[in-house]
């Protein structure tokens, strides 16, 4: 870990380069940085009224940081010159390092000579922007901004992102987020996201993080950020990208067609509790919401708009997401109707109507008592008007509506945000006041519903224990030579490790095939081996019930494969689940758990989990599946052992663990699960090892 309070809380800046180094100075200058400013640069005697030095050396004293805004072969001898004098850190802006990619050469050798220069003095990037602490006023920035310095004693969010570009439009936003810092981090050659987000959520005037995420830089170290965060009660939402076809792992099974390198980064942020949005907006809102209430201890909403359209679309974007308006209880809309009146239909959304828009106590009365039913976010859905075009602005009814909502909030003890329908229609001006008196302004209906859901579920993760360490063994396995089981090898393996696998055994011929299925007990299953997906070719037939029958379908299947495997036959299932293992680049082995059987991909209800999973994360994972229901015995359907189908996943992914060193892929499909107290089998394996290369 680097020490990077230096390099972030600046009382020195040192700026080296042209007309990117030059802008640096300019905007510190504009920000009112109360340091010293020492520009660099072999010809200029001052750059925007500051003197100018030719070298490290020459400087007045250790800066505690720098812009390195020079080529990137310079980049490396500056950064050492400054490490040799003791400086606190540097940014580095050059690109043309290891970003270029694995075949260019050079930008892999200068990344290592850079690395091997700054020694133990942080660095940021290459090939970024640097950064901006808004709440001491110290920017190391080449570019224009939008944000604003914090006040004394000012709170505020810290953002980093790996794109330059996103950071500087975040910065100018109007929506009145308060930022307390905005780093890129570049390529991170030395320095990752999660060592500058460490440093960033130790400081008390940043009260939520958001991070902008290409690539996790270390596993452990998202563990570690995430442990901490939670101890400070530093919410934490990420926007993660990279959900291509291009991320996937090689698709030999239906498991590794189901998961893919986004749905191991989705289930690695819902472990750490990191809150995911996938849009700039909905990342706004949320850190906006984060910043002003926290975590929302659960996921009921209330709201209450002068319009039954708004009150329609709110009911409306509660649709499919955890966060919700529950229905009022008798004694609570008793209460609210007492107060609004015969007239007014009472519901959770709300419109209140028109009646109480000029009476300011039955407004605040109103509110409150909507407010009074213990929810967990209560919105205000306003739109407010235009200044510029409308004649007569409703300012006075405008305040009677935010005085009601903030009272009836300060009475109840209660979280309130005032939710425009169109960004547009809420003004930077009245956004600060509002967060300035503990308000959340949201802009936007979907934003605001994406916040709330965000906000919720932080709150709710970390009511739950803090995850074990993921374990990334499996990890690191590049160069290998992969080759495939047959089912009677990979079930043999199966059976050695104590899981529940029907009895099966090897056929050469028809012969052997119908001898082996008398002494197995009818029905059997017949299958050609060598297969990975035998029901895509037929090479699978079930329920054979005499030995002809097993002759007959042995002569049809011999030629399709490279021998027979006959199994006693799993009846009355009640539900076909997948369970399947994938070797991922960043986590190691990962687990795909859903609703399995011939049409996997094309229901694909599946959710991915991290190894090791306990019983509590397997059994809220198989709630997750639209198959659940199924299970419970759906329509008077018989119930599903789902003890056991959890002691056969647990197991199965032991066995991954234990084998994480050579399992490439395994996918069990189906695991048959069968009526309470009947057991769950797995009824087809197909086992990926994997050889590391030699030479």
């Amino acid at each position: 870990m680097y020490k990077l309070n230096r390099l972030l809380r600046p009382k020195s800046i040192a700026v080296f380069g042209g007309e990117e180094a030059a802008e640096v100075v300019t905007q510190s200058s504009r920000i009112g940085f109360a340091g010293e400013i020492w520009p660099v640069h072999p010809n200029k005697a001052d750059v925007d009224g500051y003197k100018a030095y030719r070298s490290v050396a020459e400087l007045p004293g250790a800066p505690d940081a720098a812009f390195v805004g020079v080529n990137r072969h310079l980049t490396v001898e500056l950064v050492k010159a400054l490490a040799d004098r003791g400086a606190g850190g540097a940014v580095c802006y050059a690109a043309g390092f290891l970003e270029t990619g694995a075949d260019d050469e050079e930008g892999q050798r200068l990344q290592a000579e850079l690395n091997a220069a700054a020694a133990q003095m942080p660095i940021i990037g290459p090939n970024c922007c640097g950064f901006i602490n808004y709440a001491d006023g110290a920017l190391l920035w080449p570019d224009n901004h939008g944000g604003i310095k914090l006040a004394k004693d000012g709170r505020g969010v810290a953002i980093i992102t790996q794109s330059s570009s996103i950071a500087i439009n975040v910065t100018m936003q109007k929506r009145g987020l308060p930022l307390a810092f905005v780093i890129t981090a570049g390529n991170q050659a030395q320095t990752g996201l999660s060592e500058m987000a460490l440093d960033l959520i130790e400081d008390e005037r940043v009260t939520a993080l958001g991070l902008h995420i290409e690539a996790f830089d270390s596993v452990a170290g998202f563990e570690r950020l995430a442990a901490r965060a939670r101890e400070l009660k530093k919410p934490i939402i990420a926007m993660k990208v990279g959900r291509s076809e291009q991320a996937r792992q090689a698709t030999v099974s239906h498991t590794a067609s189901l998961a893919g390198s986004d749905d191991a980064s989705n289930a690695f942020l819902k472990r750490l509790g990191i809150a995911r949005v996938d849009s700039i907006p909905a990342f706004i809102e949320a850190l906006k919401l984060l910043h002003i209430t926290g975590p929302l201890p659960g996921c009921k909403l209330s709201s209450m708009s002068g319009s039954g359209g708004a009150a329609s679309i709110m009911a409306d974007s509660a649709e499919g997401r955890s966060v919700h308006f529950p229905v009022l209880a008798t004694d609570h809309r008793a209460r609210v109707k007492s107060i609004l009146g015969p007239l007014v239909a009472v519901a959770n959304p709300l419109d209140y109507n028109s009646f109480i828009l000029n009476n300011e106590p039955a407004m605040t009365a109103a509110f409150s008592a909507m407010v009074s039913g213990g929810f967990d976010l209560n919105i205000l859905v306003i739109d407010f008007q235009r200044r510029d075009r409308c004649l007569n602005v409703d300012e006075r009814g405008l305040a009677r509506k935010l005085r009601s909502f903030e009272a009836a909030l300060k009475t109840n003890k209660a979280n309130g945000a005032i939710v425009c329908s169109m960004p547009e229609n809420l003004p930077e001006e009245h956004a600060e006041r509002l967060i300035a008196r503990g308000v959340a302004p949201l802009f936007g209906i979907p934003e605001a519903m994406d916040a709330a859901q965000a906000a919720a579920f932080i709150g709710n993760a970390w009511r739950e224990p803090l995850a074990q360490p993921v374990d990334t063994t499996a990890v690191g396995r590049s160069g290998t030579t992969r080759f495939t089981l047959d089912e009677a090898e990979g079930k043999e393996r199966l059976i050695k490790a104590g899981l529940p696998v029907p009895k099966g055994e090897r056929a050469n011929d028809a012969v052997e095939a119908a001898n082996l299925s008398q002494a197995l007990g009818f029905p059997v299953a017949l299958k050609a081996l060598g297969i990975a997906h035998k029901s895509e070719v037929s090479a699978v037939r079930l329920n054979l019930k005499d030995a002809e029958s097993v002759s007959t379908a042995a002569h049809d299947l011999l030629p399709l494969g490279t021998g027979l495997y006959v199994e006693h036959m799993v009846r009355d299932g009640v539900a076909e689940l997948i369970v399947g293992f994938t070797r991922d680049p960043i986590f190691g082995a990962v687990m795909t758990l859903g609703t399995g059987g011939v049409l996997v991909e094309l229901l694909r209800d599946s959710v991915t989990l991290m190894l090791p999973a306990t019983r509590d994360d397997i059994e809220a994972a198989l709630r997750g599946l639209k198959l659940y229901p199924l299970l419970e015995g759906y329509r008077g359907r018989p119930k599903a052992d789902v003890a056991a189908a959890i002691d056969a996943i647990a197991g199965i992914a032991g066995f991954v663990q234990k084998n994480a060193g050579e399992i490439e892929e395994l996918d069990v499909n189906p695991l048959i699960v069968r009526a309470e107290g009947k057991g769950a089998w797995i009824a087809d394996a197909l086992l990926v090892l994997g050889e590391k290369k030699h030479g």
